[in-house]
């Protein structure tokens, strides 16, 4: 059975689904099925947004699942490696997934994260540090990027 919670954020309202133990998906603004249905999972999800939010939170903990192809669950632990403060480009995702030439796909996958701020694709920019695009829109990946003091080029 999914649950939900929406919680208020610095970027804006998020909605948290997960299932069982496992926190499934973070979206931005009110998308909820439902009414709020709060799980452990999901708490624990919160909490630990307000914390990063608040500076004291650089990497999260809470159990994801999130829903994904191989390549697509492959990009995101890798994304899940970017450490706090730090920014790397869809190159340097792929060659990291032993993949040089797959940026593009990379990218794809990053856009397709279910899990976005935890999963942190925020971090990956374009060749340079460039700002390129973002599945929540520019202004919450600045934003994000602002919170870990993260340098990007517009």
């Amino acid at each position: 059975m999914m649950n939900q919670l929406l919680i208020d954020s610095p970027i804006g309202p998020l909605t948290l689904s997960g299932e069982g133990e496992y926190l499934t998906a973070l979206a931005f603004g009110d998308v909820r099925t439902a009414g709020d249905r709060p799980s452990p999972v999901l708490e624990l999800a919160a909490g630990q947004l307000r914390e990063y939010f608040s500076g004291g939170r650089r990497q999260f903990t809470v159990p994801l699942a999130p829903e994904g192809t191989e390549f697509q669950r492959r990009v995101w632990a890798a994304l899940r490696e970017i450490p706090y403060g730090t920014a790397a480009s869809y190159k340097d995702v792929a060659i990291r997934l032993g993949k040089p030439g797959a940026a593009i796909a990379v990218g794809q996958a990053n856009s397709r994260n279910p899990i976005p701020v935890i999963i942190p694709c925020h971090r990956v920019v374009g060749a340079g540090g460039q700002l390129v695009g973002y599945t929540g829109g520019l202004r919450i990946k600045k934003a994000l990027l602002a919170v870990e003091g993260i340098p990007f080029r517009e």
